[in-house]
């Protein structure tokens, strides 16, 4: 991928095991529902180092790594600010 002078940043991708998710719920406390890249739904887990820090919500583009054990379930690893968002969308990484 070339980078060329139009503004484009080197964005953090996804580990192997990671994938792109779009917040589509809510649920409270440290739990939002995401619809991951692979087309499921799955329960994301705000890990204690983001809560505080790191806000979420609806419609912002995250990476969840899902559970080994559960796969309907995952850890929320990094949150996109909106710039950064569109950039993925422009580059077709997330629709």
């Amino acid at each position: 991928m070339s980078d060329d002078s139009s503004g484009r940043k080197n964005l953090r991708m996804p580990d192997d095991d990671q994938l792109f998710g779009v917040v589509t719920e809510h649920l409270g406390g440290n739990h939002v529902r995401v619809r991951c890249q692979d087309g499921k739904e799955r329960l994301g887990r705000i890990p204690g180092r983001m809560k505080y820090r790191t806000w979420i919500n609806e419609d912002d583009v995250v990476i969840i790594e899902p559970w080994d054990w559960q796969d309907e379930k995952g850890n929320i690893e990094w949150r996109y600010d909106e710039q950064d968002a569109e950039q993925l969308r422009r580059e077709g990484h997330i629709d």
